[in-house]
């Protein structure tokens, strides 16, 4: 049994195949009045920079001067790996403006990480922060590599004039988090920048002059679309901040710098209202959350403590941003809200089902004429708001982190004393998930938490951090069908003994946004089952 779910009635119908020659760095950043401001950056280091419209643009026209001077021109991927600081946005303008394809990169990644991403995508060139330059020489990359900053790299190249793109050329790839295999490039379209105005206004909720700012990492499918480009369509002002996760910090930028709007992950939303005292934030008009499930209680704490309510809301890598809760109507807490303005979708068997063609920011390699089943279970009330309840596939969305088991497996069994390791999500009250492996050790090697902590500094080592289990347990075998698969089902049965071992977990841990680096505190959980 299924039905379309009743949209929101405001606003226009996205034109997804109407739309003109596009190209985001002439339409909109040339476009805005030069001396309008563009970014707020917060650096390292304390140092506060305002940013505006005309020195965005003669930036990133340059560095795309820079790029097409090494022979880098459309269609052709170019890698970021920057952290939150204005030279990752005036690099993916940069690729924008010529029509090369941006291929942001969280700075998290190791050289393992990011061999993986270059084979799949097999970039021309890579833009780099200098501080993750001896990352990116450990992958043995033989492109062309621009570092940033370097005024001396801009001032020397003439501004490179935009090209005139269709709605389906490449201009993104972000990539999945990989729940059967490695993680997977999905590429966007021109299309993919200008659809962001129907979630820009409907969810995200911005107006003209007002100050946003998304948490989310450079690299994030998220941040891709609402660290600046949400605002800018809208002609708001962003917030870009290279500093690690504070609760009490963040609260303070919310105050000092009077943000309008706020977008982050709800692990975020959940370790503020946990360690901090909420109170009345004088600018804040509107907060959404994305990226993992938002619990009832953080709704009801932000609007009880700052007297703003949360509109959740959801999307996919490959579909962009989908649903929100509406903005005007009181928010139903729990609740992702209903499908944007002139978005078809429904519920099928349980699972939300979309028309792609009336999705703006429907990847391009993915079928249009077709529905798209996003594997995701949803229940639809009576009103038509939809609620979360699970996810298809195997997914562990910790602290709106998005992480494949198949990778935390890869690097587990890389260590000599594993035989056989299964990653599944464990439930943690700030993150929502966090990392549960349950590990099978070769002969010679005994459980103990020694050897859990080695195993955890090992996966760290291995890829991203913040993939590293929280939770380790041994078990002398894993549940698997007749055929070999393992039963990740059972292993995810709500266990008391794990389930109390999860709820023991520290408290801390770097939140989407934050640059590497530091010593996150961990939870180990050796025994036998």
């Amino acid at each position: 049994m299924s039905r379309t779910i009743r949209a929101c009635r405001t606003g226009s119908s996205p034109l997804c195949a109407n739309l003109a020659a596009v190209n985001f760095a002439l339409d909109v950043v040339d476009a805005a009045d030069p001396s309008r401001l563009a970014l707020i950056a917060l650096a390292a280091d304390g140092e506060r920079r305002e940013i505006v419209f005309g020195e965005v643009a003669d930036r990133s026209a340059r560095l795309a001067g820079a790029l097409a001077g090494r022979g880098i021109g459309r269609g052709d991927v170019v890698m970021t790996l920057i952290g939150n600081r204005p030279e990752w946005a005036y690099a993916m303008v940069a690729c924008w403006r010529l029509g090369a394809v941006a291929q942001p990169c969280t700075e998290q990644l190791r050289s393992s990480d990011l061999r993986t991403r270059m084979e799949l995508v097999d970039p021309r060139a890579v833009v780099a922060d200098e501080r993750d330059l001896a990352t990116l020489e450990q992958t043995g990359f033989d492109g062309e590599i621009l570092v940033l900053p370097d005024d001396r790299l801009l001032d020397g190249c003439e501004p490179a004039p935009a090209a005139q793109l269709g709605p389906g050329d490449p201009a993104l790839i972000v990539f999945t988090s990989g729940t059967s295999g490695q993680p997977k490039p999905i590429r966007h379209g021109a299309r993919y920048l200008e659809g962001q105005r129907v979630q820009a206004e409907h969810w995200y909720g911005v107006r003209d002059g007002d100050l946003c700012w998304c948490t989310a990492a450079s690299g994030w499918s998220l941040s891709a679309r609402n660290a600046f480009v949400a605002a800018w369509l809208r002609g708001g002002a962003a917030v870009l901040q290279d500093r690690r996760f504070d609760p009490a910090e963040r609260l303070e930028v919310l105050e000092r710098e009077r943000v309008d709007v706020l977008c982050r992950s709800p692990t975020e939303y959940r370790a503020i209202a946990k360690r901090c005292e909420l109170g009345p934030l004088a600018a804040l008009r509107h907060a959404v959350a994305a990226g993992e499930p938002l619990n009832p209680e953080v709704v009801r704490a932000w609007e009880e403590g700052v007297g703003v309510a949360i509109h959740d809301g959801y999307g996919q890598t490959e579909t962009g941003h989908l649903t929100g809760m509406p903005i005007g109507p009181p928010v139903r807490p729990g609740s992702m809200g209903r499908p944007l303005p002139g978005f078809r979708a429904w519920v099928d068997a349980g699972e939300l089902v979309i028309d792609p063609s009336t999705v703006p920011t429907f990847f391009i390699d993915g079928p249009r004429d077709e529905p798209w089943h996003t594997g995701d279970r949803i229940r639809e009330d009576e009103d038509g708001y939809l609620w979360f309840e699970g996810r298809s596939d195997d997914v562990i969305i910790s602290a709106g982190y998005r992480i494949g088991p198949f990778e935390v497996e890869s690097a587990l069994i890389s260590h000599p004393a594993v035989a056989e390791a299964a990653a599944v999500a464990a439930p943690d009250e700030v993150r929502g998930q966090v990392v549960r492996a349950v590990i099978v050790l070769r002969d010679g090697y005994e459980p103990g938490e020694r050897l859990a902590e080695e195993l955890q500094e090992h996966v760290k080592g291995q890829t991203a951090p913040y993939k590293y289990p929280r939770v380790v347990e041994f078990a002398a075998e894993l549940p698997k069908t007749p055929s070999g698969k393992i039963k990740r089902a059972e292993l995810r049965g709500d266990s008391p003994a794990w389930a109390a071992r999860a709820a023991r977990a520290a408290a801390t841990m770097p939140a989407p946004g934050a640059p590497p680096g530091g010593h996150d505190c961990r939870l180990t959980g050796p025994g036998a089952r």
